[in-house]
């Protein structure tokens, strides 16, 4: 496949999550994510699955329910994902959701896409850009993915 149908530039981006958040924002139970800094903007962005697991969150109740019966795949593109909006919690105000961290930034999730096979891939702290080749291998298992 191709990836002339895309747009040129900048559309795409990559983000790393460790696991089980991963598995819980593939699942559909996780809709934001809790960043430090707004250096995020909305658009699409590939699923990145680190290096890791954060073994503490295995004993939240909410990660608990939302991976039961899910691997976690670690050091893989796992999925595609719409940061819709990038917002705080007013103070004072309830969190937004039941993931949220009071006092981040949320980047709001739409639009996720699990891939049907991990695409092995190194990610980073902050904002990636995928290399063209990890773009195609990831966008071949989205045949009718459109941004």
């Amino acid at each position: 496949m191709s990836t002339a149908r895309f747009p040129e530039g900048d559309w795409i981006r990559g983000i790393t999550i460790r696991q089980p958040w991963m598995a819980a924002i593939l699942a559909g139970h996780k809709t934001i994510e809790n960043r430090p800094r707004p250096v995020w903007r909305p658009g699409w962005v590939l699923l990145h699955a680190g290096g890791q697991i954060d073994r503490r969150a295995l004993r939240n109740p909410l990660v608990a329910h939302a991976i039961r019966g899910r691997e976690l795949m670690i050091g893989a593109v796992l999925g595609i994902a719409r940061i819709a909006a990038l917002h705080q919690d007013p103070d004072g105000a309830d969190p937004c959701t039941p993931w949220s961290i009071p006092g981040v930034w949320h980047l709001e999730l739409r639009d996720v896409q699990e891939l049907a096979l991990p695409v092995p891939a190194t990610g980073q702290l902050g904002p990636w850009r995928p290399t063209p080749d990890l773009l195609e291998r990831v966008l071949d298992q989205l045949p009718g993915f459109q941004p």
